[in-house]
């Protein structure tokens, strides 16, 4: 993978500081969101980057992609992408439920199926960081 901008190092000229790059769309993303109406894309195939993003970010929605064909680690998607709340973290897993059967007999049921399993995960791993949704 290519990581040419989202590490590049840049300084501010107002603040005088060094960050990569992606920290610095994270932290103006967060300055725009004054009605709650920004969010982020951070891909689960960067759990560090993730935990960064969320650390700046707080409160922000993020989508996460990346989970199932890109082997990305769900179970570190749910504990750095949730808020303190437990929510604002939207984690896709498109080619993973789309292509669980290329059987046109069986792929809505094995859609449904893979869907189900994920949502499964995402909900044990929520109740070990005692970020459950409760009876939902």
């Amino acid at each position: 993978m290519q990581r040419e901008f989202q590490d590049l190092v840049v300084t501010s000229g107002y603040q005088q500081e060094s960050r990569p790059l992606y920290e610095w769309v994270a932290m103006q993303a967060s300055a725009w969101a004054t009605h709650k109406n920004v969010g982020l894309v951070v891909g689960a195939t960067y759990p560090d980057e993730l935990r960064r993003v969320r650390e700046l970010c707080p409160e922000m929605p993020i989508l996460i992609p990346g989970v199932g064909k890109q082997q990305g680690a769900l179970e570190m998607a749910v504990r750095y992408g949730i808020d303190t709340q437990g929510r604002n973290a939207v984690i896709n897993a498109s080619r993973s439920v789309l292509y669980a059967s290329r059987d046109q007999r069986d792929f809505q049921d094995a859609a449904r199926k893979e869907a189900s399993r994920l949502r499964e995960r995402i909900n044990a791993d929520l109740q070990q960081l005692e970020r459950g949704w409760g009876g939902e």
